[in-house]
């Protein structure tokens, strides 16, 4: 197990740790329980972690569950480049393939929502269900900032101070990266995190490099969009999902408001299942997992999951 700084990232549960390759890179997973395989994804400003109650959850249900860090974070390789969307989808239907299965279900949170929409569009063999936590379709989500200037455009305000060099990669390390304790705070229902989980993830965005590559992600959105790889990426979006589609959204996120995420259901052309938590805000598996994982299992239990 690695000493240091990333020696937060290891943290012991009910799971295993293990590096698996894919699509060039090095991966760090986590892992628990047999049977088909559930791939999670992460989001800003977590790590695998994130997922720890759902590792056991999962699992419990009769699952393979498997959390990953993302390219840039956590104990995941951290190359120069490689942090759009796209080459995250690829990543991620690599690992799929490199955990021995042809396909999974695919369950994103934020961030790893947004891969998991883009892996849907690009890699439609590879998911056979696909679950959303917290986060609209990259479409959907362009249409309501400008739509909603006040509304969405104002919650998703924050990208636009991390397209500037190298500063703010300084404010988020800044006091142990207690921005990140902010966001965290912002974004979530009161009372949440709790002191120990906000050490969890300031301790993995104080990891070498994890800054620059997680703000690099938020980058490539926003500058490509008038570039010619942002705009075959925009058409190629319009694809719409085949897979079964679960998507479930915290009433309070302030971050991805309900309005704009609940849209998302006009690119999936299958069974689609919207879920509103009430009394959750942008992190509802962390926030009240119980009843996340009670909608997330039995959709998973449902052989043929309807509206």
């Amino acid at each position: 197990m690695p000493a240091g700084a990333e020696a937060s990232i290891y943290l012991d549960g009910p799971w295993s740790h293990r590096s698996v390759s894919a699509n060039g890179t090095r991966f760090h997973v986590a892992e628990s329980g047999d049977g088909p395989l559930v791939l999670l994804l992460h989001g800003f400003p977590e790590f695998w972690w994130t997922w720890r109650r759902q590792l056991a959850s999962i699992s419990a249900a009769g699952h393979r569950a498997v959390a990953v860090d993302l390219r840039g974070y956590g104990g995941s390789d951290k190359p120069p480049r490689g942090y759009d969307l796209v080459t995250a989808a690829s990543d991620a239907a690599g690992l799929v393939r490199a955990l021995g299965e042809a396909n999974a279900v695919v369950v994103g949170h934020d961030w790893g929502g947004m891969i998991a929409w883009t892996m849907a569009a690009y890699f439609p063999k590879v998911v056979r269900r696909l679950a959303i936590v917290s986060a609209a379709h990259p479409l959907r989500l362009r249409a309501a900032v400008l739509s909603d200037p006040l509304g969405q455009g104002r919650s998703s305000a924050y990208t636009f101070g991390f397209q500037l060099p190298m500063l703010p990669e300084r404010q988020l390390l800044r006091d142990r990266a207690r921005r990140v304790g902010q966001y965290l705070a912002d974004w979530s229902s009161p009372g949440w995190p709790d002191p120990a989980t906000e050490r969890a993830y300031r301790a993995a965005m104080c990891v070498p490099s994890v800054a620059h590559s997680a703000l690099e992600y938020h980058r490539w959105l926003l500058r490509s969009r008038l570039r010619p790889d942002g705009m075959r990426y925009a058409h190629a979006m319009r694809t719409q999902v085949q897979a079964p589609t679960l998507q479930i959204h915290g009433a309070l996120d302030s971050c991805v408001l309900p309005g704009a995420a609940r849209g998302s259901g006009r690119y999936v052309d299958a069974p689609y299942r919207w879920r509103l938590i009430d009394g959750a805000g942008h992190f509802p598996h962390e926030e009240v997992p119980e009843r996340f994982d009670l909608e997330l299992c039995s959709w998973l239990a449902d052989p043929e999951p309807e509206r």
